[in-house]
């Protein structure tokens, strides 16, 4: 069969390219069609556009770069036609997916979502356009299920968190980060969000020489872009492709939130959550969410597990003040340690993610 995939974001292309896996495991001649990255890519896919052209990060962002995203939808809307495949499947990336899924709904493709927009968040109200427009919904998060069977009467199937699976696959390799205890230093994929906040991360890093401070670069990035920030600082590097051997290692971590709160979790790594957008686009955000959290480890233990530093929180003193009892409270770290026992029990009780979702592609698809 022919699938075609659509992914935003670094994340999507990981968990995209499980899933093209798992799929082909069902479907040995599948083609895929995709929007995504090197993931994916690496399981045979025809990559359309790279993510790095797609990421947008905040309200402000977004408008700026409207004309842009109309350009890709229209584009998107045209490959697909041309392409014709039996199956669409829309990973995450909400505001170009749904306006995806309508079209395509109207034109009468079969419409797969994987990864659930955060609804349960903000605007809600997108839900009665899903029920209308996606014909199999999949997600990832222990909640979920209940949310839209609760509150929207709409049967969504939870197959389990992928990177569950991706961390218990991973095997470590390489060379050794350093002779000094090292700290992992995840300060997200986009340039506009590393620009704010690695500078504070660094800054802090500069009172423990006794550590050695490791960059995990987002997937694409130039390297040169980082070494603006991290050259007077000797006590600091950069890695390109070895984010899991850097949390394997790592006696802490400094995450931006999102996907890399729950994969440091997942590594037994005590961590602070950073998170500073522009002045703006918060404000806004502020204005609309509708969480207690912004890290995945606290928003599905419902509980502050993790230390959330936001806006304007996320400066020197708090940061240093964090990091200290991170790597020097074993007590503190300790009980982290605990709850992310619980939240591992939490996410396996859903299986293997990838293997499940593709399981219930196929038996759709064979309907």
């Amino acid at each position: 069969m022919k699938y075609y995939v659509i992914s935003g974001e670094a994340s999507g292309d990981l968990h995209g390219g499980n899933l093209l896996k798992a799929i082909q495991q069902n479907d040995p001649h599948a083609q895929f069609r995709c929007w995504g990255g090197e993931k994916m890519q690496a399981q045979g896919a025809t990559i359309v556009k790279h993510y790095r052209e797609l990421a947008f990060m905040g309200f402000v962002e977004v408008i700026q770069n409207l004309p842009i995203i109309l350009s890709n939808i229209s584009f998107c809307k045209k490959d697909i036609e041309s392409f014709q495949p039996d199956a669409l499947i829309l990973i995450d990336y909400p505001g170009f997916n749904l306006r995806i899924a309508k079209w395509a709904k109207s034109k009468g493709f079969k419409v797969i979502y994987y990864i659930s927009p955060t609804v349960w968040a903000w605007k809600e109200n997108r839900v009665k356009l899903m029920r209308e427009c996606i014909d199999l919904m999949l997600v990832i998060l222990p909640f979920e299920e209940a949310f839209y069977k609760e509150r929207w009467n709409w049967k969504v199937e939870y197959v389990g968190h992928p990177l569950l699976q991706a961390v218990d696959d991973f095997t470590p390799h390489g060379p050794a980060f350093s002779d000094k205890p090292v700290v992992a230093v995840l300060p997200g994929s986009r340039k506009q969000e590393i620009s704010v906040k690695l500078p504070v991360m660094l800054k802090v890093s500069e009172q423990f020489p006794e550590f050695h401070f490791v960059i995990a670069m987002a997937p694409g990035m130039d390297e040169q872009f980082y070494q603006s920030f991290t050259s007077a600082h000797p006590n600091v590097s950069c890695v390109s492709g070895r984010t899991y051997d850097l949390l394997h290692a790592a006696k802490a971590a400094m995450v931006t939130s999102g996907t890399a709160t729950l994969e440091t979790a997942l590594f037994n790594v005590p961590q602070v959550v950073c998170y500073r957008g522009g002045a703006v686009s918060f404000q806004i955000a502020k204005w609309l969410v509708n969480v207690k959290y912004i890290s995945l480890v606290n928003l599905i233990l419902d509980r502050p597990v993790v230390k959330e530093l936001i806006q304007y929180d996320m400066n020197e003193a708090n940061l240093l003040q964090e990091m200290k009892r991170l790597l020097h409270d074993s007590s503190y770290c300790n009980t982290m340690k605990n709850d992310y026992a619980t939240l591992r029990e939490m996410l396996t009780s859903g299986g293997n993610a990838s293997a499940k979702a593709a399981s219930l592609i196929a038996e759709f698809l064979s309907r």
